[in-house]
């Protein structure tokens, strides 16, 4: 006992390393109700039952710790964080790769077989340098605040072992993320019929409802073909009696589970929950979450249907009389402090979720919360410049665009053009980068990440 001791005092890390390695097999064995003290005390030979308590307070102490490694060892996350390289500078110039071809296309399309009012192409260009700006903002504050606050809260929540934090906090979070995320956003106001909060919150409860049943999928081990095929069967049978105008609205509402600020919380939740489960099968089920959050909004939407039928239809977008610069300077002027206070708005329940998940159970050091603090604001002001970009620059020319090419006699010409744009859309998305990382690690190099993304890109 005293040479354990006295080894438990020499090397303490040594010693927590060998406890927790033994402590693992044996919940994997037996389980861990099954697993006591004494069983890890024989499976370590050498130590005392009271070098254990020394290092762990008790047995549910090493179970939070072991759930603790296997998540961070297993999240990707953590490994795009350690990169020196991914700092702002890098983000600006994964912006500026994701908007530039798009821009390149526009151009090429209004000099040739597509001309838009020069106001218009204007507002455009000055849209796409605010829309550069804004997501290498807004990626910047997701990585620095959204990806951590979503790794923390997974990590706890699963800890817990408690089937009632699993589910509500699972809701909240969707609900709270999908509200602040920018391609809900944008969706919603080309839908005025229907009021931008009730569009938004019908999604965000969509999203939330899906995200609690993809996560207790994940505990319960239960097949993602039989949930897929169940729930797109009650998707089908719905889209039968909605009206149509609301069919293409429901659908496209599902994007919004891909879009930057769901997809990092989406994941990190589901890494955390599938790595507390350390059987061989939970890497693998820590895919299909966002393919089962994608039919909440679409089910929800449908529902919403129901109460505005006749407000479904999509408004065009108006093309804006720009007849000077001032003009020009005074169509974003105006729409900038509208954004702000969207923004604001949408973010609030993010930081004061963050605020009262600190207090209650994080407690993380000061200078980790500055930094998430940091990236909220980021984050923020990304978002103002996207939303604006977008909703003042790009949106009007996009709609111009469009009309212009569909009355062409030639109108095949949207086959290739669409092609081009999505190629180089999926190429540039910060997700799709994410999965592919995952694949090819699960896969041992099986698929390759570049094979991957050519598939999804084609």
């Amino acid at each position: 006992e005293r040479e354990a001791s006295m080894a438990r005092n020499k090397y303490p890390e040594v010693t927590e390393e060998r406890i927790l390695e033994a402590a693992q097999r044996l919940f994997l064995e037996k389980g861990y109700d099954r697993t006591t003290i004494q069983d890890i005390v024989n499976e370590l030979g050498g130590l005392t039952k009271g070098a254990v308590y020394h290092h762990f307070k008790s047995k549910e102490g090493i179970l939070d710790k072991v759930g603790d490694q296997l998540f961070f060892q297993n999240n990707p996350f953590e490994a795009v964080k350690q990169r020196k390289d991914l700092n702002g500078l890098e983000k600006l110039r994964e912006a500026l790769s994701s908007v530039l071809p798009i821009v390149l296309i526009v151009l090429v399309l209004c000099f040739s077989i597509a001309p838009i009012p020069t106001a218009t192409l204007m507002t455009f260009l000055i849209g796409a340098v605010l829309l550069i700006g804004g997501m290498g903002l807004f990626t910047l504050g997701a990585d620095q605040a959204m990806t951590p606050i979503g790794e923390r809260v997974g990590a706890a929540m699963t800890r817990s072992r408690k089937l009632w934090i699993v589910v509500s906090v699972s809701f909240l979070i969707g609900v709270i993320v999908t509200v602040s995320e920018p391609d809900l956003q944008v969706l919603a106001t080309q839908v005025p019929g229907v009021p931008n909060p009730v569009l938004i919150g019908a999604v965000a409860v969509g999203v939330g409802i899906f995200l609690v049943i993809a996560l207790l999928r994940i505990l319960f081990r239960v097949p993602l073909n039989r949930l897929l095929v169940g729930f797109y069967l009650v998707v089908f049978t719905l889209a039968a009696f909605i009206p149509g105008d609301f069919l293409a609205i429901a659908f496209d509402s599902g994007g919004v589970t891909t879009g930057p600020m769901t997809v990092p919380f989406i994941m990190a939740l589901g890494l955390g929950v599938s790595s507390i489960r350390s059987d061989a099968d939970a890497s693998q089920d820590s895919f299909g979450l966002v393919a089962l959050c994608s039919i909440g909004p679409i089910l929800a939407v449908m529902v919403l249907s129901l109460l505005y039928p006749a407000s479904g239809a999509y408004t065009p977008v108006s093309i804006p009389e720009v007849p000077d610069s001032r003009a020009l300077w005074k169509l974003f002027e105006e729409g900038l402090p509208e954004y702000i206070a969207e923004v604001a708005l949408c973010l609030a329940p993010i930081a004061a979720f963050f605020v009262v998940f600190q207090v209650v159970s994080l407690k993380l050091k000061k200078k980790k919360v500055l930094k998430i603090v940091v990236g909220i604001l980021y984050t923020y002001i990304g978002l103002v410049l996207f939303l604006t970009g977008v909703n003042v620059g790009f949106m009007p020319a996009g709609n111009y665009l469009g009309y212009q090419i569909a009355t062409l006699p030639y109108r095949w010409v949207l086959i290739p053009i669409g092609m081009l744009m999505g190629w180089f859309i999926v190429q540039a998305e910060p997700a799709v980068h994410v999965l592919n990382k995952q694949v090819e690690e699960i896969t041992s190099g099986a698929i390759p990440g570049r094979a991957m993304s050519t598939s999804l890109s084609i």
